[in-house]
């Protein structure tokens, strides 16, 4: 009795969340003109086969149900939808999908990125995929799946998790031009909160996107910089004549200190050290 076996390269749902992943990545590293803008506006504008296939992706990512009935119901309406879409023509448009991004990525490192909603991804990509499968499929298996689909759906909150969840999930439903509009908006309020990125900040930030599922490696990253900020601060410090001052920066670095101690590196921390570039900044200039 054969499984299917879930890949990644295949699964649309997995595809997109990358490419929008790597627009935010090229963005942060100063390219005004990520390939990854191109590549989603070419293969999934409004009539490509991959846009009907995603849609039901979202469908099975965002609908909610109180009721198990209904939730189980909307499940297999879905998988009727999806029969209906040309397997050859879905195909064709991911195999060329994959050549654009390999054309412009390396693809090993642009699998790499986490994923945040991947078992949720491969549990649909299991079950709208067992349709093209002509073996006898694991019934475990496929049950495994839909049992994981039907209590998300009925699941309060669903796969959306935090705020940046809620916005990759909102953003990646909007029309291309409007996706792209409302994430130059966001980076455009960022660099008004915090001033125009450093180089330090861009890095920060590189590590935050392609760290965010290995919590070992970023919280490494993290106290190497809390611990090159906290020498800053304490040379900085030294040349403060107001005692007031010295104080107020003494605690900073105390509450940097405390990231160090967590177990877990959380958004907040990485505002505290993006602030603390900036604080740095202006302290340098002051004493000049």
């Amino acid at each position: 009795m054969a499984n299917i076996k879930h890949n990644k390269i295949k699964n649309v749902g997995v595809l997109f969340e990358l490419l929008t992943r790597q627009i935010t990545s090229d963005t942060i590293n100063g390219i005004n003109e990520s390939p990854a803008i191109n590549i989603v506006k070419e293969f999934f504008s409004k009539h490509t086969y991959l846009t009907k296939e995603l849609n039901l992706y979202k469908a099975l990512q965002t609908q909610k149900y109180k009721n198990e009935t209904k939730a189980d119901k909307f499940v297999e309406l879905v998988i009727n939808e999806h029969n209906k879409i040309s397997n050859s023509k879905v195909n064709s448009e991911k195999y060329n999908l994959i050549k654009e991004i390999k054309r412009n990525y390396n693809l090993e490192d642009f699998f790499k990125s986490h994923v945040t909603s991947y078992k949720l991804n491969a549990s649909i990509y299991n079950l709208l995929e067992s349709k093209n499968i002509k073996k006898i499929q694991s019934p475990t298996l496929l049950m495994k799946s839909r049992s994981f689909l039907i209590n998300h759906i009925l699941e309060k909150h669903g796969s959306v998790k935090n705020t940046k969840d809620m916005i990759i999930n909102e953003y990646s439903k909007q029309d291309e031009d409007l996706r792209l509009l409302s994430y130059k908006i966001l980076l455009e309020k960022f660099n008004k909160k915090y001033g125009k990125l450093t180089l330090k900040q861009r890095n920060l930030l590189k590590e935050y996107i392609n760290n965010i599922s290995n919590n070992s490696t970023l919280k490494k990253y993290i106290v190497s910089e809390v611990n090159t900020i906290n020498k800053a601060l304490k040379l900085l410090t030294q040349r403060v004549g107001n005692n007031v001052v010295r104080i107020k920066l003494e605690e900073v670095t105390q509450q940097l200190n405390l990231i160090k101690k967590e177990n877990k590196v959380k958004d907040k921390h990485l505002v505290s050290i993006l602030r603390s570039y900036n604080l740095i900044k202006e302290l340098k200039n002051v004493i000049k």
